[in-house]
């Protein structure tokens, strides 16, 4: 515990001070429970997009059995290519997030009357796959970023809740205590003088 003066002033301080933490106190919690719920939210978000993965790696190995030769799986990667990926960003309990919007593939035509009619599903399953993948790795790093500001927060609370404010609440008492004794002790020396005085007086 820091050290602390036993005057009025530091006990006008002490309870300014609690004031400030009580005051901000209701904000930090509040922020740490809308970031409680984003952080399961974050976390159902990566569950669901690895099980729709699994989904379409189990859609595509089914098209491709489908085909007869071995450069099945080469014609498809070829027929997707990443242009760009484009993401945004999103302000959550005052934390800038990023956010995945889309994929652009490039146009790569290939003959609709020289392949088979799966070739169509299985270069759209793999682009959906690649789109999937992509924002995975956004909804990755929105739930680390969500996570430190939780932890961050969490420390907060409990700095204010279990530290800051007993010493402040601690310190005043002991200030008041204090203050006490020295105005018991400057009444009693005022009570003492006054009666030498008197007794000074009457000889």
């Amino acid at each position: 515990m820091a050290k602390i003066k036993f005057t009025k002033t530091e006990l006008k301080k002490q309870q300014d001070a609690q004031k400030q933490f009580k005051r901000f106190l209701p904000t930090l919690q509040l922020k740490k429970q809308q970031l409680q719920m984003e952080v399961r939210q974050s976390t159902e978000m990566l569950n669901a997009n690895l099980a729709a993965q699994r989904e379409l790696v189990e859609r595509m190995t089914g098209l491709l059995e489908l085909f007869g030769d071995a450069g099945a799986a080469a014609f498809i990667a070829d027929h997707v290519k990443v242009k760009s990926v484009r993401k945004g960003s999103s302000n959550i309990a005052g934390i800038t997030i990023p956010t995945f919007e889309s994929v652009e593939f490039e146009n790569i035509p290939w003959d609709i009357f020289d392949t088979d009619w799966y070739v169509d599903d299985a270069i759209q399953a793999l682009r959906d796959a690649v789109s999937l993948k992509e924002a995975y790795k956004v909804l990755e790093v929105q739930h680390r970023l969500l996570s430190a500001e939780l932890r961050t927060t969490s420390q907060r609370v409990n700095l204010f809740e279990k530290v800051k404010i007993p010493e402040c609440r601690e310190n005043i008492r002991r200030i008041r205590i204090m203050l006490g004794d020295l105005d018991t002790s400057a009444v009693a020396r005022c009570k003492i003088a006054k009666r030498k005085s008197a007794e000074a007086a009457s000889f």
